[in-house]
């Protein structure tokens, strides 16, 4: 959830141009990159309650703070809601979760190297506010009425939005934190792989990601339940898109999906004009209610295709959507599991047959049972566990053909041990709280801001 869209304001003369955009994103295979983001909770140390905007240890004398390190601020109506440096920027989600989205590395190496500098900076600034950050996919204890929100418009008008479609979208936007990668694709074949691939195994990635077990301090009788939010946000926006199985898929068929979701804002003038609920084909015609006679640029566009949510989600590249936020080790472990499996053709193909059957049904049962059984829920003859193990194998495999060596000699494989651990153990991270929970921390979540935090 970022902001407005850097793309340039280019009038769209034909729905052609749409599908010519995501078209665009084709790289060779030697221009692949991976662009890593991820979302944290901060908390006062004292009262472990959010941080607010304003005030002496507001989030916004946090940002302030952090552009010591070279960061440029980023503003709105006067206020710092943004930070940028090189290709990277920190931003914010709406109540104050502080997001890191990376630069395009080439490597998982180096994309550890950068959330190790983000979470340092971040840490010593943080220090100086006694605030602290955690890594976890659902906020543990604080009610959403407890929550604060930022000063940015388009979560504004999301916010008058969201209730109108599901019962927990508030709590997507204001209680949940995620880590994502955003990989590339070499053509639309490549694409469409990679799209089927990755939609089929998403579900083991939240599986082995999960860790928001806790709501307003107690157990919420799920191990991913940021994961189960998602179903009941805006079902016109989320989900698995049976439709990117089906023959003759490609990218003229995602932008009709599109064109099917609708519009929540545009951002004209440096404003964000609230259209939530009208249609982009209108627009195209240049009959929106919201904005009579105006058609849309591709920064429009752009901007549109930040508001679909499904758990796999095309832009110029393809982004994974599946992972609870975690603790340094998973922010390095979630890219090297999906560049294993989709940037090596060998892996890839693998990938491909052991997904490539699972029907419908088998796909939407694996992706609303592991909110609540993870690696432990049935599939087929066996569990979810079961695939988790064949995908880290496919993953190290993958990871290990690509030969990308740190300064040691080890190759990227190394960063898909947590995981290997989860899968060995049967374990998931929420587990494990849960275990801490009902055991040495007597019923409290607040230790897991003391010995969870960055």
């Amino acid at each position: 959830m970022s902001g407005p869209s850097a793309v340039k304001e280019t009038p769209i003369e034909r729905r052609e141009e749409l599908v010519e955009f995501l078209a665009s994103g084709a790289r060779t295979t030697d221009q692949w990159k991976i662009g890593t983001e991820h979302e944290k909770f901060g908390f006062r140390l004292d009262d472990l309650r959010p941080p607010t905007y304003e005030g002496p240890r507001g989030i916004g004398v946090l940002l302030k703070g952090l552009t010591r390190f070279g960061w440029a601020p980023v503003e709105e109506e006067g206020k710092i809601i943004a930070l940028a440096r090189g290709d990277g920027s920190i931003t914010l989600e709406p109540a104050g979760q502080l997001e890191l989205s990376g630069g395009q590395v080439d490597t998982i190496h180096a994309t550890c190297t950068e959330v190790t500098t983000h979470l340092r900076e971040v840490k010593t600034v943080a220090d100086e506010l006694q605030l602290g950050f955690l890594g976890m996919g659902f906020q543990p204890k604080w009610k959403r009425d407890e929550m604060p929100w930022m000063p940015k418009g388009r979560y504004a008008i999301m916010h008058r939005y969201m209730p109108l479609v599901g019962s927990l979208g508030l709590d997507m936007m204001t209680r949940t934190c995620t880590v994502q990668v955003n990989l590339d694709f070499a053509s639309e074949a490549d694409m469409v792989k990679k799209f089927r691939v990755s939609l089929a195994l998403q579900p083991i990635a939240t599986a082995l990601f999960a860790d928001s077990p806790f709501t307003e301090g107690q157990p919420n009788g799920y191990l991913s339940y940021r994961s189960h939010i998602w179903t009941d946000t805006d079902p016109d926006r989320t989900g698995m898109l049976d439709f990117v199985f089906e023959d003759g898929f490609g990218f003229e068929r995602y932008v009709d999906y599109l064109l099917d979701v609708p519009m929540y804002f545009s951002y004209r003038d440096g404003k964000y004009i609230d259209l939530a609920g009208q249609s982009f084909k209108d627009f195209l015609a240049g009959k929106l209610p919201g904005l009579p006679g105006a058609k849309p640029t591709m920064k429009d566009w752009a901007d549109h295709m930040t508001t679909a949510f499904p758990e796999v989600r095309l832009k110029k590249y393809l982004e994974m959507r599946g992972a609870d936020g975690g603790p340094w080790n998973r922010l390095c472990a979630l890219p090297a599991f999906w560049v294993g499996l989709l940037y090596d053709q060998t892996a890839l193909d693998a990938a491909w047959d052991l997904v490539k059957d699972f029907s419908m049904a088998e796909r939407n049962a694996l992706r609303d049972g592991v909110p609540k059984y993870a690696l432990k829920l049935p599939f087929r003859n066996g569990t979810v566990r079961d695939l988790a193990e064949r995908a880290l194998e496919i993953a190290g495999h993958g990871l290990a053909r690509r030969t990308r060596l740190n300064r040691t000699g080890a190759n990227e494989a190394v960063f898909l041990e947590p995981l290997i651990e989860f899968a060995d153990a049967n374990q998931t991270p929420a587990e494990r709280k849960l275990e801490l929970f009902h055991g040495k921390w007597n019923g409290s979540v607040d230790p897991v801001f003391r010995e969870f935090a960055y």
